[in-house]
């Protein structure tokens, strides 16, 4: 039996970039209001506009959730890897296994799903090529930042790129064991300033600071936006460090109809 949907949905809460990109290039995060979920994936007035249908949230649901976007995606079977696709060459009705895509066909948009982990949106500033990369800590040290600017540097010169980075588990919040801090001194020598000592052996990490070394080394500097806590804002944002059983938001990049 399906949960009972709300009398009525609030209107969709998102969150727009503010970086230095042409006018083609659009984008918006969701937060988890706005939909027609329910229970751990409602939200605290209306339904929760989970859009995640790998969480167990009613299929239905989360179709309905899905349908209410302004476009519509090529979503991924993220694995906190580094596989990176092409989303205008993805077949229609497949999701294929990856933690990135780009495209520079107008029309067609990424989106990547997260509850903590970091979403990175990359485009150029004319806007000629857009991109998505979902960065939790074991994809990111892997490299799947690097891989997306290596993709989408055969259409643009990498100068041309900037990243903005959306919401996700804060500094505060983002407690790990000293495998990954080690994990990340390994990859990058300044990846100690984005560690506090915690409890114990434990330590507390930024995760958009280590992102913002890891687009230096691709070679993109100009990065925004990262000040989000999904932890910390309950209202808002799903977390699944703080919640286990929970929803996701999306994060959404693509140009505009020529």
């Amino acid at each position: 039996m399906n949960p009972t949907m709300p009398d009525s949905e609030a209107a969709l809460d998102t969150i727009q970039p503010d970086w230095p990109v042409g006018a083609a290039v659009r984008a918006f995060v969701t937060t988890r209001r706005g939909g027609g979920s329910v229970g751990v994936y409602g939200a605290s007035a209306g339904g929760g506009l989970n859009l995640g249908d790998h969480v167990g949230d009613d299929a239905q649901t989360v179709a309905r959730n899905r349908a209410r976007l302004a476009v519509a995606p090529v979503w991924l079977s993220q694995v906190h890897g580094t596989a990176v696709v092409r989303a205008d060459a993805v077949p229609a009705g497949t999701v294929p296994v990856a933690d990135a895509a780009y495209t520079a066909q107008p029309g067609v948009a990424c989106a990547v799903l997260t509850a903590d982990c970091l979403p990175i949106l990359v485009a150029d500033r004319a806007g000629r090529v857009v991109g998505a990369a979902h960065a939790g800590w074991r994809g990111l040290v892997a490299g799947v930042a690097e891989r997306l600017i290596a993709a989408m540097r055969a259409a643009v010169p990498q100068s041309d790129l900037v990243a903005w980075l959306g919401p996700c588990i804060g500094p505060r919040a983002f407690e790990v064991g000293p495998e990954v801090r080690g994990a990340f001194m390994a990859r990058h020598d300044g990846a100690a300033a984005a560690f506090r000592a915690g409890r114990g052996d434990r330590w507390l990490a930024d995760l958009p600071a280590l992102a913002r070394l890891h687009l230096a080394d691709a070679g993109v500097d100009a990065v925004s936006g990262g000040h989000w806590c999904t932890v910390e804002d309950p209202a808002r944002f799903y977390s699944y460090r703080r919640d286990g059983l929970t929803g996701r938001f999306a994060s959404v990049i693509w140009l505009d109809q020529r």
